[in-house]
């Protein structure tokens, strides 16, 4: 308890608790029987973040009004995900307060939670889940203890239901006019009980989000809908290239005098524009006459960057194997890192002072990177993190937030800073370009080995765990690949019993703006491997989902991929060019399943669609998850149907196309994430029961099971296992817009194509 006019608890708890939950036999395994060493089974990287942010838990702080409300400063960021809900549920839960009661909010920058406050690899409710519920359960006896002098009766004779503390003789007293009496002077450190699972009434039950209706009704506030004082909308006219810096810009003086311009400015990223509107800064932008110094991709295409993949990869083996086997080569494209919010901050720079608004994953190290920017104390530094549209990791990385900085110091005003969608785009964040090759050799009914070497464009960690001091390691020469193989040794894990396995990983070229996207490595290295185990299956004679259920590790894994092939009716006739395809994934202890079916056929592949790419459509998808103990099953469920439109856009459709340095596409019109015309028609999500006290990852989870799925059901049905992705890469169906001027001009057919 801290010291307040109103009641504030906290957290602490023991590391050892989590380290030996985290080495405990995994679940379905029977007992006595232990498997070959798989390191993600000792420790993956859920669990490095989860044990890194416990010393700082006693820092995370649930406060007690007098209103009756309670209120909680999450310090990770919502982008979608719904943990702003699910957190809201825990402290319902312990504090037996219904759920419109709870206030969550998200926490600023705070760098003394350390690693405490970074937001990804589907650690949120992993970590924060038993801290939240502690400090619930805290101020639950504090507020007991409170009313027991209130109403003179034994702590163990109170009930607390509602809000209200009710005594046996009738007499009752409300927790907002105790607030301020179950406060203490001085901080004390209390053990309590947390509910057991057999209690909960709210937790494992589905609710809606509770931010729904705000976010329906246009109430909700992201970062650009905040109102603070004289801060004009702001844009950037960028390179051509991807990161190319200015040489000169001809005409500023003619700009300044634009109508409604205010200002504009040379800046390390291009030339910046601040108007009275965005429609104004558009037009100031596209008049900047600019000459501009090579970026740092200049002349690379998918061909040229393709064959620096090619010469990096390592080799499966000195010799070839001695006995039967399979092997292929992977190629997958730069991908689009692009959220439906535009990546965008506000920024108030003063000469001894910053405030900065954003929405960001990693708010320490933007701080701090901030602070050395400006080259001002980090703690005059103020980082508020707001709620985002979207994220796939892109906000992991603060580029907008540390750029509206920049121009809000060079020109001595508040600035709304907005990118363009050509602009992230073409100079934001991508998923990298990646080969991946897999033989694995077999003999009889038994899989001897199996080796993935993983060759990617050098994936940026930049943000490291979260604050400086990893940050400053991931950009070293010789620590980011360091960092890379720490990240994909523990995210990467093998569920079959394939004998000697092995995975490596190669980097290389960092001339790329990349990061994390929803599972980092796991969609393109489980999509290899699971088209390979649909390859291994037809050499053996077997069925696809009996040879996956035979060699599965594990009851639990089983148990997954069971659910999905009896609930998909695995291995129905179908007609010719149609077919359905089956993967596996697990990955923070949890599991998930995929079965889909998919149409080939010509007048599927042909169909007229207006300035989109056709081609198959998958027409029925089935996803079985079990993440453990499900705090919000209705959360859960939205988050594997958006794993699943990912992982459809992967496999069929969605890349970039790289040419003379820069991506051709320039915005949503002609990059093609998964539309309403090729999103399944029947689609079910089944949560498998678990017994499991404690919640498993969940926001990555299912992208790289349905991307693998999609993939082995193209191959099944057409008769060749794909080896490019996503499949129609091959097809440019729309007209690249130029890059100079960079933001293309503003759309005038709103109207031609409605019906």
């Amino acid at each position: 308890m801290l010291a307040a006019p109103t009641l504030v608890t906290a957290a602490e708890l023991a590391p050892a608790a989590t380290a030996s939950a985290a080495a405990e036999t995994p679940a379905g395994m029977p007992s006595g029987e232990l498997p070959s060493p798989e390191i993600t089974e000792l420790v993956d990287l859920n669990d490095v973040m989860t044990l890194a942010a416990l010393p700082t838990s006693n820092l995370i702080t649930v406060e007690v009004h007098q209103d009756g409300t309670v209120s909680f400063a999450l310090p990770r960021a919502e982008v979608g995900q719904g943990i702003t809900t699910s957190t809201a549920m825990l402290i319902a839960e312990e504090l037996d307060l219904p759920l419109d009661r709870v206030r969550v909010t998200l926490a600023d920058a705070r760098p003394e939670l350390l690693f405490n406050q970074l937001t990804g690899a589907s650690n949120t409710t992993i970590s924060t889940y038993t801290p939240v519920r502690v400090a619930a359960a805290v101020a639950r006896r504090r507020l007991l203890e409170a009313a027991a002098r209130e109403l003179g009766a034994p702590v163990g004779d109170l009930k607390l239901r509602a809000g209200v503390i009710t005594a046996p003789g009738g007499g009752s007293v409300s927790i907002g006019a105790l607030a301020g009496k179950a406060a203490g002077d001085q901080a004390r450190r209390v053990s309590v009980e947390l509910k057991e699972r057999e209690q909960f009434k709210v937790v494992g039950r589905p609710h809606n989000r509770i931010d729904a209706l705000a976010a329906v009704t246009g109430r909700k506030k992201f970062a650009l809908d905040l109102d603070i004082p004289d801060a004009r909308p702001t844009m950037v006219c960028r390179p051509p290239t991807i990161n190319g810096t200015v040489a000169s810009v001809a005409n500023l003086d003619e700009v300044r005098a634009m109508t409604g311009v205010t200002d504009v400015a040379v800046v390390s990223t291009g030339v910046a524009v601040r108007a009275r509107t965005f429609g104004q800064c558009v037009k100031a932008v596209r008049a900047l006459r600019v000459s501009w110094k090579p970026g740092t991709a200049e002349g690379k295409s998918d061909e040229t960057v393709l064959k620096t993949l090619r010469a990096a990869e390592q080799p499966l083996g000195l010799l070839p194997p001695l006995t039967p086997s399979v092997e292929a080569r992977f190629t997958f494209r730069f991908r689009s890192n692009s959220a439906l919010e535009p990546n965008c901050a506000i920024a108030d720079v003063r000469p001894d002072r910053a405030e900065i608004w954003s929405g960001l994953k990693a708010p320490i190290v933007a701080k701090q990177a901030i602070a050395a920017r400006l080259k001002l104390p980090p703690h005059a530094v103020t980082v508020h993190v707001t709620e985002g549209g979207g994220s796939f990791g892109r906000k992991l990385f603060f580029d907008a937030a540390l750029e509206a900085a920049e121009i809000s110091q060079k020109i001595g005003k508040p600035v709304k800073l907005m990118w363009h969608r050509a602009d992230d785009a073409r100079q934001g964040r991508t998923h990298p370009m990646a080969t991946s090759r897999v033989r694995a050799a077999y003999l009889g009914n038994t899989v001897l080995s199996y080796k993935q070497r993983h060759t990617s464009v050098s994936t940026d960690l930049g943000h490291g765990l979260g604050e400086v001091f990893t940050a400053l390691a991931a950009k070293l020469p010789v620590g980011d690949i360091g960092f890379s193989q720490t990240f994909f040794h523990l995210s990467q894990s093998m569920p079959y019993n394939f004998g000697h396995h092995s995975r490596l990983l190669s980097e290389t070229d960092k001339s790329f703006n990349t990061g994390s996207m929803r599972g980092v490595y796991s969609p393109d290295v489980v999509c290899a491997r699971e088209l390979i185990v649909d390859r291994l299956a037809s050499e053996m004679g077997k069925d696809p989902f009996r040879f996956r259920r035979d060699f599965l590790r594990d009851d639990r894994a089983r148990a997954v991929l069971e659910k999905v092939a009896e609930a998909g009716d695995w291995g129905r006739t179908m007609p010719a060019r149609t077919a359905q395809g089956i993967a596996f994934h697990s990955e923070y202890h949890s599991a998930s399943a995929v079965l889909v079916e998919i149409d080939c056929r010509p007048e599927t592949v042909d169909r007229p669609i207006r300035d989109g790419v056709t081609g198959p459509r998958v027409t029925k998808a089935v996803l079985a998850v079990d993440v453990g103990l499900t705090v919000n099953p209705r959360g859960l469920e939205a988050q594997m149907m958006g794993c699943l439109m990912d992982g459809i856009a992967q496999t069929l459709t969605s890349s970039l196309h790289l040419r003379d340095g820069y991506f051709l596409e320039a915005s949503w019109d002609n990059y093609f994430y998964t539309r309403q015309w090729n999103t399944p028609p029947e689609l079910k999500i089944i949560i498998m029961p678990s017994a499991s006290d404690r919640p498993g990852g969940a926001g990555e989870l299912g992208v790289a099971t349905s991307m693998a799925a999609v993939a082995c059901a193209y191959g099944r049905a057409t008769g060749t296992m794909p080896t490019s992705f996503p499949i129609n890469h091959g097809t440019l169906s729309f007209v690249p817009k130029p890059t100079v001027p960079p933001i293309p001009a503003s759309p005038t057919d709103g109207l031609d194509h409605t019906r």
